[in-house]
């Protein structure tokens, strides 16, 4: 990856998820943690972040006068100020709390949805053809779909999401096949150029995706760069798309598209959905079903 695009990439995860800690970076872009503080000192010293302990923050006001620049990342306080034991062990808990969130899968963390998603889900399954082959992407919604899968009598299902074959695991009805890859911790599933691969050689009659967010202009959005290049792979290898979104990304829109909406054929959602991009994503030609 060229110095540039790297930096271009560095930059956007930034501004997306606003302060960043360098193994969230590290990890989003696939490269060392040292690569990683080297550009952003670079990036810091050049005024276009901040820096903090353990990670960076987009710039968002004028620095105050006495500014200590340049050095080390993670010297960004004005000049002639000691950051007292109080100030240190609060930046110490932010950081902590954010290196554990990345490596928390969504499966795992605080549903802000539960009903919406369950009720998502369930409409998801009628859509489904006992006998046939499918694909499920990584995601909560996705793994709700799974659980409800017990009452198909024969179904092969395709998955990179380690969520979704824990729920299949004790249902000898269903086949599964879980294709390979590199595991991202921080989604709960396998991605990257062995997990496209293997896709290629794979056709189910439905695939079905979420993401963090839906529009009419992008169609299905995710911030994770290496997520949206194997979730692309899931989309080519299903014949009906199948988009699985609440009403909470529903209008929202991210850094990577997944699937234009010329590709998604449903999307199911919530009654609670944002109805002027319900609208325009009908005018669009997607079926949108409101569960």
């Amino acid at each position: 990856m060229l110095i540039a695009e790297r930096r271009r990439l560095l930059l956007e995860q930034v501004h997306h998820r606003g302060y960043v800690s360098f193994r969230e970076l590290a990890e989003a872009l696939e490269i060392s943690e040292s690569t990683v503080r080297r550009d952003l000192r670079s990036m810091v010293d050049e005024g276009l972040l901040v820096a903090t302990r353990g990670g960076v923050g987009p710039i968002r006001q004028p620095r105050p006068a006495g500014y200590r620049g340049g050095g080390h990342v993670g010297a960004d306080r004005p000049a002639g100020r000691a950051e007292g034991p109080a100030n240190g062990a609060a930046a110490h808990r932010r950081d902590g709390a954010a290196d554990g969130a990345s490596q928390v899968p969504p499966e795992q963390r605080a549903d802000p949805v539960p009903e919406q998603r369950e009720a998502i889900a369930a409409h998801a399954a009628t859509l489904i053809v006992p006998g046939t082959a499918i694909l499920l992407g990584p995601g909560r919604t996705t793994t709700a779909l799974a659980r409800r899968l017990a009452g198909i009598e024969q179904l092969t299902v395709v998955t990179n999401s380690v969520a979704v074959t824990q729920a299949l695991i004790d249902l000898p009805q269903i086949d599964v096949v879980l294709v390979g890859g590199a595991l991202r911790r921080s989604i709960g599933a396998v991605v990257g150029p062995i997990t496209e691969q293997a896709l290629q050689a794979l056709r189910g009659a439905q695939v079905f995706l979420s993401g963090e967010g839906v529009t009419a202009e992008r169609g299905l959005t995710t911030p994770n760069v290496f997520a949206a290049a194997t979730d692309q792979a899931l989309m080519a290898a299903g014949r009906q798309v199948v988009v699985l979104a609440d009403h909470t990304k529903i209008g929202h829109d991210t850094m990577c598209q997944t699937v234009p909406c010329d590709r998604i054929d449903v999307l199911v959602t919530d009654a609670d959905a944002d109805p002027d991009t319900v609208r325009r994503l009908r005018a669009e030609g997607v079926d949108v079903r409101l569960a």
